[in-house]
């Protein structure tokens, strides 16, 4: 998010902060030197208002902690000569973060560096159906192995995120009533993980973070590739439908994580049609990959779930093709209501079904329906990481927890730096 005089919020809170009195601390140096707003020891001064001497100190606890290095003396900036500066980076060599991303059959886990690097990936069957206990138990395993295939040791893990396919308390990382993950509504999510990843590495508990797949899903996607965007929407429509929204950098979650759920908005189409979360006429049990697969199924089409129906759009089967942009309809309606209320410059479709024939039904009732200013300046578009998306995302969020400016604090006087 910019302000008026073209500075970043964050830049002008640690200014702000200066002039105030409440000197910069290292982790608002760290925050600055990683987002690069400030990169040299005098571009530091500059904008914190601290002397020579002070920067020199807040980053000497950087360098002891391993979290910061010199990297290449960048151009003389006066036109007298002298020096050149040194330009500071974030040093991701010193730890590793995992992720996973579950899916209501199959899952996703990876080893990822700090700047977001994947090191090593792993996919494969999981059903979440066979309840919190089993599915995490071998997450941790799955994590023991991909160490040992990135080369990295368990004691370099500075923390873990997972995505999950239903709403999410971000204080407690529980699940609250998740309509398509039977037996986990409230279980302690970040207890169970972080006992499996100690079982199976035989290192000590570290963070986890635990959110919801399509909040982590835009997260990554709009760092990755819409950094600019200060709002942000990804629909997922896989099993089910949600909607992961990224308002000034940051996701937005609601009050208690329900924010983005627009599977289970009513829909006139739909009051024959019975949801998973028990209710009739919900977007999900009219457009959702599952609902697309049942329609197929009963056109005599073998089809059990988004991922088949994905399968038969990329093989180009007709009527899936046919279905799929019926259902692209129906989303599209909702969304016409989602674009006039958060005015977003990127609505990303994503998921099982975002193929050309959904997103053909979607434009085709969102331009009908919303209001044409709120359109005039979005960009409709596909996902760019695809399948990867949510691990990115993941990987960020426990990144971007960890070198919070407070959190930095806490971490250095732990460390005794």
């Amino acid at each position: 998010m910019t302000t008026p005089d073209g500075t970043t919020a964050k830049t002008a809170r640690v200014a702000k902060a200066a002039k105030a009195g409440n000197q910069a601390s290292s982790g608002d140096l760290l925050e600055l030197v990683r987002s690069g707003r400030a990169t040299t020891r005098g571009a530091l001064q500059q904008v914190t208002g601290l002397s020579r001497a002070t920067v020199g100190q807040r980053l000497d606890r950087l360098f002891r902690a391993g979290w910061l290095r010199e990297g290449a003396a960048g151009p003389v900036d006066s036109p007298l000569g002298g020096r050149p500066s040194v330009r500071l980076e974030f040093d991701d060599s010193h730890g590793v973060v995992l992720a996973a991303d579950l899916d209501t059959r199959h899952a996703r886990a990876a080893v990822l560096s700090l700047t977001g690097e994947l090191l090593a990936e792993h996919a494969g069957p999981l059903l979440v159906e066979e309840g919190p206990d089993a599915v995490l138990g071998e997450l941790g395993r799955w994590f023991a192995e991909l160490l040992e295939k990135a080369g990295h040791r368990a004691h370099e893990v500075c923390g873990i995120g997972l995505a999950v396919p239903g709403p999410v308390d971000s204080d407690t990382g529980r699940v609250v009533q998740p309509p398509i993950m039977p037996g986990w509504d409230g279980y302690d999510i970040r207890g169970r993980l972080t006992r499996a990843f100690t079982e199976h590495t035989g290192a000590g508990p570290v963070p986890v973070l635990v959110d919801n797949d399509a909040n982590l899903m835009a997260y990554g996607e709009q760092r990755t590739a819409h950094p600019d965007c200060s709002a942000f929407v990804l629909v997922k429509v896989s099993t089910g439908i949600g909607a992961g929204v990224v308002v000034g950098g940051t996701i937005y979650r609601g009050i208690d994580g329900g924010a983005g759920d627009i599977g289970h908005i009513r829909v006139p189409e739909g009051a024959d049609a019975l949801c998973r979360c028990g209710s009739y006429g919900c977007l999900a049990a009219v457009a959702s990959g599952g609902a697309v697969a049942r329609r197929l199924a009963e056109s005599g089409v073998a089809a059990a779930s988004g991922s088949d129906v994905r399968d038969l759009l990329t093989s180009g089967h007709p009527g899936a093709a046919a279905f799929a942009r019926e259902a692209g309809r129906h989303v599209g309606d909702v969304l016409a209501t989602v674009v006039t209320l958060l005015n977003p410059g990127v609505l990303m479709i994503a998921g099982d079904l975002a193929g050309t024939a959904f997103l053909t039904g979607v434009r085709e009732l969102l331009y009908q329906r919303a209001l044409p200013r709120s359109t005039a300046h979005l960009d409709v578009v596909t996902s760019r990481l695809g399948e990867r998306a949510a691990l990115v995302g993941a990987g960020a969020l426990v990144v971007e927890h960890l070198y919070a400016p407070e959190r930095v604090e806490e971490r250095l006087h732990a460390m005794g730096v």
